[in-house]
């Protein structure tokens, strides 16, 4: 499996239910990835896209702990043994890990590719994504030429799984 996620210097990826910053080209790397692939997020994850509906063009499964919760144009699963039941359908190539930090933290485990827009920036933040940096299992693949938007700087970074 995949993970698809934009963090600062620190690893933080959101602040009070909304991300950091939005960058264009991040969004459009994103759309590239993932269009036409299966996206798992969490609930809160689904309220920070647009018009907090489910992303087109993807197969959308959301982790949600609530037994009730229910979502028009997305599949639901309530625990990781459904989750990983109704991946048994989908490559695991296919399958892009969108967040938040309570997914990003126990679906990482099983991932062997994580695409990171990296923000040379430090943000006021309550959420975080694992340091990549100080796990011996990961290191970096693919490293973009140093992006700028406005006063904002980043680099498309690709780590892999080794061990």
């Amino acid at each position: 499996m995949n993970m698809i996620v934009a963090a600062d210097e620190q690893w933080a990826i959101g602040n009070k239910g909304e991300l950091l910053v939005t960058i264009p080209a991040d969004h459009k790397f994103f759309r590239q990835e993932t269009t036409g692939k299966v996206v798992v997020y969490g609930r809160k994850t689904l309220h920070t896209f647009p018009q907090g509906l489910p992303l087109s063009g993807r197969t959308n499964i959301i982790l949600s702990g609530d037994p009730s919760y229910k979502v028009k144009g997305a599949c639901v699963v309530h625990s990781l043994k459904e989750l990983f039941e109704e991946l048994k359908n989908y490559s695991e190539e296919e399958v892009y890990i969108v967040g938040g930090e309570s997914v990003y933290r126990q679906l990482l485990p099983c991932c062997s590719v994580v695409h990171v827009t990296k923000i040379h920036h430090n943000y006021a933040a309550d959420a975080y994504f694992p340091d990549l940096d100080r796990m011996p299992e990961w290191r970096i693949e693919a490293d973009s030429d140093e992006q700028t938007y406005f006063d904002i700087t980043y680099h498309f970074l690709k780590y892999q799984r080794v061990v």
